[in-house]
This record gives structure tokens, C-alpha cells and sequence, in this order.
């Protein structure tokens, strides 16, 4: 294998050059998001196949590990939520000395981890909406501690899986407590009421702020990716020192869960008083037609296919 001396902050170090790599694509695996993982996957290799590198995408769970049996460069992770997100695969990538792409393993964890992240957010001083940890014993009076409308969410999931909006005590009481029969633990948050932005991140830089406008309560699993009437907005009607204080505080909030390469960052606006409330940061966003990182990419001249290969260099340098 052909190599080419880096300069980076850890010093000279030689890495695979970067034309013409063998890359394995991770896609599937046994969360919820499987099918949208499946597309992701499928896209990617179509991406890394045009730009001439040697290309494998398999499927992996916990259960069968025999993908990471094949030399590579390097593993390009499109595994979404469970066993992909949540720094599962990147330990096993950690241990076998493999080169993959993304947030290590302990940033991931942390970022799926709503709780911790949430915490790290305060820590922080980065704005989140009021919440609440629920489990079997905690759920027991929440409509009591908790105003409505709220958010119901689990702890460690992703596309919108499992998020409910409720509008009275009785529904928060209900379903919290569905909530953490199914999970074991939840999320309540307060429930902010105005446009809701997205920010990828690439590199050191946050990419044009996007707004997603969707004729359902709020952009659930089937408005990310069912629907074909979903709007996403990059021509916004919003002042521009909010606009560069989303992004700034986006970029805060990869770093502040120790986020490497990329990811995508999501937010709300309070149509009240123009605050941005930040929700999450997703390690591995989608990369699907209705994907918005790609989408954000675009708006700067940034291909599909040159993202992948720039997800690839960062990951190299980064590793």
C-alpha cells in the first residue's frame, strides 16, 4: 500500500494516500434506523465507487463482526443510532486499530447519550430547553413537575423514533410512562415553539444554516423521510447576527462533546423571544436524498461525492 507523508498537530506521520483507497461501508445493523442506514450506505458506496477508490459495503451487528475481516484503509460508518451512533462499532474499530470515519467512541457515546449531552450543554453555557430525566420511579408525578405541551423522547435513539409532542397532563403522564416501559429511561423537554434549524458541521466549519418546515407537528421520522412535502430552507428569514449565533453555538456544541470530522447539529428558535434552544448533535447524519448535511454542502459548492472524499481525508488526518 502506497503512502503519503501528513503533517498534522500530532506531528509526521504517514498515511495511505488518498486516491484509490480500499474502503469497507458499514450500513444496516439491528437499530431502528436500519432501513434509512441501508440508503445511507448505498449512497455512499455509489459516491466512493465514482471517485475510483475500492469499495465493499456490508451489513454488521453485534452478533457478526466477520465485515471488519477485510484489510482496508479505512471503514466509512453509515450505521445510524444503535450499534453505529453510539460509539459501539467505533470501540471494536478502536481495538482492531482499524481507521474509520467520524467521532471517536467516547465522543459518540456521549453524543447519543441525550442525558450527558444535555449536561455538557450546561456545562457549557450552550442553551437547551428545560428537561428531565425520567425512569420507573421518576416518571411517577411528572405531569406534576412538568407544563405542557412537552416532548417525549428516549435517551439513545434517533430519527425522531419514539418522539411524541403531548399537550395535556394526563397525555404526558400516559405516555412517559410508555415511554420508559419501552426504554427503561426517557426524556422530557420542554417544548419550544417556533423554527426549527439544522447545522451541519465539516472540518472546523458549520455549514449554512438550514430551516425544515414540515406539515406535521414537528419533523418526525415520517417527514424526514416519507414525505416529499417537507421544505428545507436555506434563504432565511431570520436576522443575520441570529443566523451567525446559531452557527457559532453549533460548532460550540460539536466541540463541547468532543465531535471530530463532522456532524449535524439541530436546534430550535423561540418564536417569542428569537432565542436558540440547541437539542442534539447527530455524529453520523443521514446520507439520503432527504439527508441535510449533503444538502448544506451543496449550498457551498460541495458535491456529494466530494463530501464523502472530504469525510475520508478529515477522518485520515484525524486518526
Amino acid at each position: 500500500m502506497s503512502t503519503t507523508v501528513v503533517q498534522s498537530r500530532r506531528g509526521t506521520r504517514r498515511r495511505p494516500k488518498i486516491e484509490h483507497l480500499d474502503i469497507t461501508v458499514l450500513a444496516g445493523g439491528p437499530g431502528a434506523e436500519r432501513e434509512v442506514s441501508l440508503n445511507s450506505g448505498q449512497a455512499v458506496e455509489d459516491a466512493l465507487r465514482r471517485l475510483g477508490h475500492n469499495v465493499e459495503r456490508h451489513d454488521i451487528g453485534p452478533g457478526d463482526l466477520s465485515a471488519l475481516e477485510r484489510p482496508v484503509d479505512i471503514v466509512f460508518i453509515a450505521l445510524h443510532g444503535e450499534f453505529g451512533e453510539d460509539g459501539a462499532i467505533q470501540a471494536i474499530l478502536e481495538q482492531r486499530g482499524i481507521a474509520y470515519t467520524g467521532s471517536n467512541a467516547a465522543a459518540s457515546r456521549q453524543a447519543m447519550d441525550k442525558a450527558a449531552a444535555k449536561n455538557r450543554f450546561v456545562e457549557r453555557g450552550i442553551p437547551t430547553p428545560k428537561y428531565e430525566i425520567i425512569d420507573g420511579r421518576s416518571v411517577v408525578g411528572v405531569e406534576s413537575r412538568f407544563s405542557v405541551p412537552a416532548v417525549l423522547k428516549p435517551l439513545s435513539s434517533g430519527s425522531s423514533v419514539d418522539t411524541t409532542i403531548v399537550h395535556t397532563p394526563q397525555a404526558l403522564r400516559d405516555m412517559a410512562t410508555a415511554l420508559v416501559e419501552r426504554h427503561g429511561r426517557g426524556l422530557v423537554e420542554r417544548c419550544i415553539r417556533g423554527p426549527e434549524l439544522t447545522v451541519g458541521v465539516l472540518g472546523h466549519q458549520a455549514l449554512p444554516v438550514c430551516e425544515i418546515r414540515t406539515r406535521r407537528e414537528f419533523y418526525d421520522y415520517q417527514a424526514k423521510y416519507v414525505d416529499d412535502d417537507t421544505q428545507y430552507l436555506f434563504d432565511l428569514d431570520l436576522p443575520p447576527p441570529l443566523i451567525e449565533r446559531v452557527q457559532r453555538l453549533s460548532l460550540a456544541a460539536h466541540r463541547a462533546l468532543g465531535c471530530r470530522v463532522f456532524s449535524r447539529v439541530d436546534c430550535m428558535i423561540d418564536a417569542a423571544t428569537s432565542e436558540p434552544y440547541f437539542l442534539e448533535v447527530n455524529t453520523i447524519p443521514g446520507f439520503t436524498s432527504h439527508s441535510l448535511v449533503p444538502k448544506a454542502a451543496a449550498r457551498l459548492g460541495i458535491s456529494f461525492d466530494e463530501l464523502c472524499q472530504r469525510i475520508i481525508e478529515l477522518s485520515l488526518d484525524a486518526a
